[in-house]
């Protein structure tokens, strides 16, 4: 789909409607009181009724818009500004296009996107060969960082993160040449670069049968526990080129992203900019099903481990 399809089939509320319901009921209907997941569609009132209880649902009532003052139509309209432009777009854009007088509401309408794109991809390990190595990206201290380090207004400090890349290279039967292209990636927020902290990150979300690629950095000695395998090298030029080059060409993106779209993020919620920059690169060859994919991801409220 791309935006002349999407101002086609998407005309008002109606139509968004229709094909977020055929969404949500592929998945199932859940009711809240008694569990049942029988239900008939009641046309006038756009919700489920519970064939058991007669307790009914909304259209929008267990997913990410609950409680949202959008209207459906306003919220398809963002995620279609999201997955339509390759790098993304600012919530004061978003802003500009909804014509709203109050930034608050559309900077929280697009969070609440970036966060069912965080919890779609939480419930994916990485597995094979991964890349693993930390970076920081440059954020605005939260309140708290700025009485712990009495810190001025707006002050700029760098967060860490720990960001890996599925690297397994496939290979062809037929020809036996080996793809040069790389799998899923993950990025996640952490405290510090302590050992601990990337042992618990390595656990949950690197499958047990991984062969892991690192520097030889004191953060990983303990890796080897949770993983098939642990190689390391020492850190330099070449090794960001050979080793760990998909790692770093992340990072680089990430950073170029960031720089060109946002004037500051906030430290407490980098982890969301970072899961739309993940979701995005891990989908970049759906092209045209992009927004169904976040669509189906806006509708089950996976939330993350």
């Amino acid at each position: 789909m791309n935006i002349l399809d999407f101002s086609t089939l998407y005309t008002d509320n109606e139509s968004c409607i229709t094909h977020f319901r055929k969404e949500r009921e592929k998945e199932g209907i859940v009711c809240k009181r008694c569990s049942c997941k029988d239900h008939y569609w009641l046309s006038s009132k756009n919700q489920w009724q519970c064939k058991s209880c007669r307790f009914r649902t909304t259209i929008k009532s267990g997913t990410i818009m609950e409680d949202s003052k959008f209207s459906l139509l306003d919220w398809y309209k963002a995620i279609c500004l999201i997955t339509f432009s390759k790098k993304g777009i600012s919530a004061k854009e978003l802003q500009r296009q909804f014509d709203r007088k109050w930034y608050k509401s559309t900077w929280l309408l697009f969070h609440k996107i970036r966060k069912a794109m965080g919890n779609r991809d939480s419930i994916y390990q990485l597995k094979g060969s991964i890349e693993l190595d930390d970076a920081y990206i440059t954020v605005e201290t939260t309140e708290k960082e700025k009485k712990k380090q009495k810190a001025g207004r707006g002050t700029v400090t760098h967060s860490s993160i720990t960001v890996m890349a599925e690297s397994t290279k496939l290979e062809n039967i037929e020809t036996g040449k080996r793809s040069s292209h790389c799998g899923y990636y993950k990025m996640k927020v952490t405290e510090s670069q302590k050992s601990t902290e990337v042992n618990e990150i390595v656990e949950k979300l690197v499958d047990s049968q991984t062969i892991v690629f690192t520097d030889k950095s004191t953060s990983y000695v303990d890796i080897e526990k949770y993983v098939e395998a642990h190689y390391t090298e020492l850190s330099s030029n070449e090794t960001t080129k050979t080793t760990l080059k998909w790692v770093h060409v992340a990072i680089s993106n990430a950073k170029r992203t960031f720089n060109g779209i946002y004037h500051k993020i906030n430290a407490k919620y980098l982890q969301n900019y970072l899961d739309e920059f993940c979701y995005k690169l891990n989908r970049r060859y759906f092209g045209k099903r992009l927004f169904d994919r976040l669509v189906v991801a806006v509708a089950q409220n996976l939330v993350a481990n």
